[in-house]
């Protein structure tokens, strides 16, 4: 794998905490208020740097390479402890660190790690921002709004469900590759909205980024089990996209969490990948004939992503959080790259307001 050299601006580094090596990208004065930037799945910090550059001068930027991916220390995921490998990750930092009160940015995956984090450690934290979040209830094998397992065995989530063609070709480090089933192809087809593409030099960065993914045991995208439910595989037990599964990942309790502090929530209109009609969901998948046998929608609907987040949410301010959702139109997955105009101002906004 070719490694891309980072912006002028951007300082990387390495931590060490008791639980693991972090590696660190960081922006802007260590005197200034902490802004960390979590990333998603088969992503790493590389994705963020655009946005640590453009932070004001008041602001210190840091996005950490989460367990599993890029150059953090490779130790395994514990699927069965759903995104806390993660989350305790990310507080053993903050305390070596020593950050104090700070505002966290988390994108899809991302930002489940962030939900975890906040219902562990709410008192540390001055705001969220949930860019294209993950549901609540994880990905895949939920049929409602409150996150109702489909299947009791929880059937189309985990490690199996990850094309397989796509795995081969992560395995494989391929840069070459232009398909929706590349590491190229996929980010230009699905993390944004075609037709963008970013500059040559970005693209090459980011494909790197993607590659830095750990595959294998205990990581992307991690075992698998039988099922006899539709469409023939459940979890397993460890690697990344089993602590994904809603098995393992259940984040309502989020919603009451105290403190709360101001919730930014900004996606695309066009996310194709956390969406109530997601071309990575099984349900939805089924019910456009791409996956065949599919039981129809009485037996196994689409995953309402979108909305299971939007009942989260609501219930949280209800309990006397606040938050505002802002939709991009005209954008896939990543708004922080497709839209960086828009997605600054209504960031840099809601930092203002909440350090107030």
């Amino acid at each position: 794998m070719a490694n891309e050299p980072h912006m002028a601006g951007i300082t990387s580094s390495f931590v060490e905490t008791p639980r693991l090596k972090i590696h660190l990208l960081t922006s802007g004065s260590a005197e200034g208020v902490p802004v960390v930037f979590l990333h998603g799945n088969v992503s790493s910090n590389v994705f963020w740097e655009e946005s640590l550059l453009a932070l004001p001068d008041i602001y210190c930027g840091i996005a950490p390479d989460l367990r599993g991916y890029g150059e953090t220390e490779a130790l395994p995921i514990d699927a069965m402890r759903g995104p806390r490998d993660w989350a305790d990750d990310l507080a053993a930092l903050v305390d070596a660190l020593k950050l104090g009160k700070f505002h966290l940015v988390a994108w899809s995956l991302g930002a489940g790690v962030a939900m975890q984090y906040a219902i562990d450690h709410p008192d540390t934290l001055l705001s969220l921002t949930f860019e294209s979040p993950v549901s609540p209830f994880g990905f895949g094998g939920t049929r409602d709004n409150e996150g109702t397992p489909t299947f009791a065995d929880f059937a189309a989530s985990g490690g199996g469900t990850v094309n397989p063609t796509f795995l081969a070709n992560m395995v494989a480090g391929d840069r070459d590759g232009d398909t929706p089933v590349s590491p190229r192809g996929t980010m230009n087809t699905f993390y944004f909205k075609p037709p963008f593409r970013t500059t040559p030099e970005r693209e090459e960065a980011y494909v790197s980024s993607m590659l830095s993914t750990r595959t294998g045991d205990g990581f992307y995208p991690g075992d698998l089990t039988a099922s006899e439910n539709w469409p023939g595989v459940g979890p397993g037990v460890s690697g990344i996209n089993n602590a994904l599964s809603p098995k393992y990942f259940q984040l309502s309790g989020f919603a009451n969490i105290e403190p709360k502090v101001p919730v930014l929530w900004i996606r695309g209109a066009d996310d194709q990948i956390v969406s109530d009609t997601s071309l990575f969901d099984f349900g939805f998948l089924g019910q456009i004939g791409a996956v065949p046998g599919w039981p129809g929608a009485e037996v196994f609907p689409p995953q309402p992503m979108v909305s299971q987040m939007r009942h989260v949410l609501d219930a949280y301010k209800a309990g006397g959080g606040t938050y505002e959702e802002v939709l991009l139109e005209d954008c896939g997955h990543s708004p922080h790259i497709e839209k960086p105009g828009n997605y600054l101002t209504a960031l840099i906004e809601h930092l203002r307001q909440a350090s107030r």
